[in-house]
């Protein structure tokens, strides 16, 4: 899947679909997996992942550092919130 990578405090101003990009099931459970683990990264070790998420105009990716996650958001460093239902994948 194509995407454009930008940097993290773009997010604020983005627009992001209302509904859950992934479906029902397995991929949103290893989602939050992914984000998890991400998150220990980011605490422990100060290790950047990628996350490939979609806004209204299209798939975006940022190379960023992950604080903290939610059942509803990503804490990103610098405060920046992203919304999870937003969050194709992590790549870790």
């Amino acid at each position: 899947m194509p995407y454009t990578i930008i940097p993290k405090e773009s997010i604020p101003a983005l627009r992001f679909p209302k509904s859950d990009v992934l479906p029902e099931g397995e991929a949103r459970k290893e989602r939050a997996e992914k984000l998890y683990k991400a998150m220990l990264l980011g605490n422990g070790y100060k290790v950047k992942v990628k996350i490939i998420f979609e806004d209204l105009e299209g798939i975006k990716a940022v190379e960023t550092t992950v604080w903290e996650t939610s059942e509803d958001n990503v804490l990103l460093k610098g405060g920046v919130n992203l919304p999870v239902h937003a969050v194709r994948d992590v790549l870790l």
